[in-house]
């Protein structure tokens, strides 16, 4: 006669958390069977039914419901010791890991093969270590701060007016693109139609530079442009009276732009 299966009871949140698994398209297999033996256990069945529902043996059931019992949901997991040792020494993965920011005299970073050759593992070991600690020596990240003794608060008043723009007020953010090159085909080319691809000839004509003034409205995603054949405070000034135009006039208007000297010449600062 068998002997009588110890009771197995959920709390709430355990219930909740084992559901989860189960629903979950990104859980694993062997977890989803787990939780749907405790979860048919608490539910009054015995070994021998959840094995034949789910396909297991009946030891492997009772296994699971032991585990269970006896450490809750940390008993579904995998116990330590199992599963294949690391062939990569905890030395070699130290040095791996602790060098990558120290690359050699006259170089400017480790790659992956020079690194292997250093440390004396194999190169797909580099690779599997870096991804795994997010060490990419590969990657650079350009950046400036400024030498402006106001920098910190012309920062945060920019940041201010992006985050909590004024009421009745558009906020555009200005800059300029010079040295365009303007050029066109030397000869009109056929558009797409059946049968035949559309065509266009290989050389051009150049006709110089121009520059590009535009005022992106972040709001609307709307941008204000204008293309001007040169770069100096008349043409500015030109493009600030367009969005004055544009612009209602029962708006404020606030302007975001760099510190260029066009923007700050006089005849500017007084319109």
């Amino acid at each position: 006669m068998a002997r009588p299966k110890i009771p197995l009871e959920l709390s709430l949140q355990q219930e909740q958390e084992l559901q989860r698994i189960v629903r979950s398209p990104t859980s694993l297999q062997r977890m989803v069977r787990r939780a749907r033996i405790v979860l048919a256990a608490a539910a009054g069945q015995d070994n021998a039914e959840i094995a034949a529902r789910l396909g297991l043996s009946k030891p492997s059931v009772g296994l699971w419901r032991k585990r269970f019992l006896r450490q809750g949901m940390a008993g579904l997991q995998e116990a330590r010791g199992r599963g294949r040792k690391p062939s990569l020494s905890a030395s070699h993965l130290a040095r791996v890991v602790a060098e990558a920011v120290q690359p050699p005299h006259g170089r400017a970073r480790w790659s992956c093969r020079s690194m292997a050759r250093h440390a004396g593992v194999s190169k797909s070991s580099v690779q599997r270590v870096w991804f795994q600690n997010e060490i990419k020596p590969h990657v650079v990240r350009t950046f400036k701060l400024s030498r402006d003794p106001s920098f910190e608060r012309k920062f945060w008043d920019v940041i201010g007016v992006y985050l909590n723009p004024p009421a009745h007020a558009v906020v555009l953010c200005c800059d300029e693109k010079s040295q365009c090159q303007a050029w066109e085909r030397t000869q009109p080319g056929l558009p797409l139609g059946q049968g035949h691809v559309r065509t266009r000839t290989h050389d051009d004509y150049r006709h110089g530079t121009v520059c590009l003034f535009a005022a992106l409205n972040y709001l609307e995603g709307k941008i204000i442009s204008q293309i001007a054949p040169r770069h100096r405070h008349q043409e500015w000034l030109r493009f600030l009276r367009q969005i004055d135009r544009e612009v209602p006039a029962t708006m404020e208007v606030h302007l975001i732009l760099d510190n260029y000297s066009t923007h700050k010449h006089e005849k500017v600062r007084a319109w």
